[in-house]
């Protein structure tokens, strides 16, 4: 006679959803993926086409999932609905678009190791706007992130910011960074409710400010048509980039962070410029130059004083 079964068995997803580290290393390599996937792109689809696409497609492949919660939420949706969307518009919208712009005219390596910075970008707002306190070596670490991205943007050569000599593509990127860094921010006033209701409701708003761009400045909504004839490979970016960096790693690291805490799972947002530069240079077959390998030192620098300062607050 075979021994009882004490517990039932768990389904793959279940399993899957169980795993805290594992889910905190996907979260980064799918939104390190995203830019490598926009600039193999770069030239066969417009930018905006690229970002309207991302977001109505993300927001339909969401909807299913989060009908139930979006029940349960409504009262709260119907209330905060305009800043829900503002969320959607500011940390997905404007983000992305501005990231796709700039890929246009600078390499993956540049845009990864700017957004490296953006921890200690955070943490400097966050001082500045909510008055955080924050020891003088995280302040330190903040200046030294923020002197790397100087040294990516003029190529190595800080001074050609007095010149306003920096590379277009790399300040579209830094006003990405700027503008996460402002999403991030007011993150802290996001009403309570599911986060699959978040998620959908704040996608349909990127969805709308989207294809608003796409109207303005992306050629119209005519555009939309082109897509019958595009590429398979830019049909898979786009697929790509509305599933994975949209979703799966939104709710990867949200359960990370319910698995593990918020304080153990916040460094590996460190690890979204590292697959971000493994992917330039092992997929597009960008090279490394000296000024990538200073800037990265002085970023991790700064990013490793910060938490070091941090620890010794705690």
């Amino acid at each position: 006679m075979t021994k009882p079964q004490t517990h039932q068995n768990r389904g793959i997803t279940a399993r899957f959803l169980d795993q805290p580290y594992l889910l905190l290393i996907l979260a980064p390599l799918f939104w390190g993926g995203n830019l490598v996937a926009a600039k193999m792109v770069t030239g066969e689809i417009d930018p905006f086409l690229l970002l309207a696409s991302r977001c109505v497609l993300a927001t339909l492949f969401i909807l299913p999932f989060s009908i139930s919660h979006l029940r349960q939420d409504w009262a709260v949706v119907r209330k905060s609905w305009p800043i829900l969307m503002a969320y959607g518009a500011v940390g997905y919208a404007f983000f992305n678009v501005l990231l796709y712009v700039g890929l246009q005219t600078t390499s993956g390596i540049n845009a990864a190791i700017v957004q490296a910075a953006l921890p200690m970008m955070i943490l400097g707002a966050n001082f500045i706007i909510f008055r955080v306190r924050a020891r003088f070596a995280q302040i330190i670490g903040v200046l030294l992130a923020i002197f790397g991205v100087l040294v990516t943007a003029t190529h190595g050569n800080p001074l050609r910011v007095l010149t306003l000599d920096v590379n277009l593509g790399d300040g579209f990127v830094i006003l990405a960074c700027i503008s996460y860094m402002a999403y991030t921010l007011g993150l802290r006033f996001r009403p309570k409710m599911h986060l699959m209701s978040f998620m959908a409701v704040s996608f349909a708003g990127a969805a709308i400010t989207g294809l608003i761009m796409l109207a303005l400045f992306g050629g119209g909504l005519g555009a939309i048509a082109s897509l019958g004839s595009t590429s398979t490979a830019v049909w898979l970016v786009i697929i790509y980039i509305a599933i994975f960096p949209s979703m799966v790693s939104q709710i990867a690291y949200a359960r990370g962070v319910e698995l593990v805490g918020a304080n153990r799972a916040a460094p590996t947002h460190n690890l979204i410029p590292v697959f971000g530069t493994l992917g330039s240079v092992l997929i597009l077959g960008e090279s490394l130059q000296p000024y990538h390998f200073i800037a990265a030192g002085i970023i991790i620098g700064g990013i490793v004083l910060a938490e070091w300062a941090a620890r010794q607050k705690a």
